[in-house]
């Protein structure tokens, strides 16, 4: 074999090395990319959920304290936001907003005992409670899928060519005030 034979033989296989690493990297990606949205949508579908059920717990809270206008019209805000968020750091905003109301929905529940024995009331705690851990969990999902893509990012050599391919960095659901997120709204007799 002359060197010219063997010098294009190794440029061969070093582009079909080359090529086969961005095709692996670029579907991997892809797949990295369609996780983080699926868990995105997760969370959605949960926000959704919780914010569906704060109607019913503002008629129900009525019932009993009417006169607590102010609290009725934060968590109705806080409702607001939390549908309209747009991306993770509307959402993570929204959080705040929404642990709040509920913190002072709660508060006002306490003081009216007919209104803590009501099924009703008890019934949308409980359910309040339920779709406030799988936040947590959604949130938790989320994020490490978020790392897991960011990081294949943000590797080298991966970093010198994915942005080409259109990939950037996803941003985390962060909350400013984490120890109002730590454990869903304590519910007290």
């Amino acid at each position: 074999m002359n060197g010219g034979l063997i010098a294009g033989l190794i440029i061969a296989g070093v582009l079909v090395l080359l090529v086969g690493y961005v095709w692996i990297t670029y579907n991997s990606l892809v797949t990295l990319r369609v996780r983080v949205d699926e868990a995105w949508s997760d969370i959605t579908v949960q926000l959704k959920r919780r914010a569906d059920l704060i109607p019913n717990l503002i008629e129900t809270v009525k019932g009993y304290a009417a006169h607590e206008k102010s609290v009725f019209e934060e968590v109705t805000r806080a409702r607001a936001e939390t549908i309209s968020a747009k991306g993770p750091a509307e959402a993570s905003l929204a959080e705040n907003h929404m642990q709040s109301a509920l913190k002072s929905i709660f508060a006002v529940s306490e003081a009216y005992p007919q209104l803590q024995a009501s099924q009703n009331f008890l019934q949308l705690q409980s359910d309040l409670v339920d779709t406030e851990n799988k936040i947590q969990a959604s949130r938790r999902f989320y994020n490490g899928g978020v790392r897991e893509y960011n990081t294949k990012i943000q590797v080298f050599p991966n970093t010198l060519f994915v942005r080409g391919f259109g990939f950037a960095e996803r941003e985390f659901f962060e909350v400013e005030d984490v120890a109002a997120i730590s454990e869903p709204p304590r519910i007290q007799f």
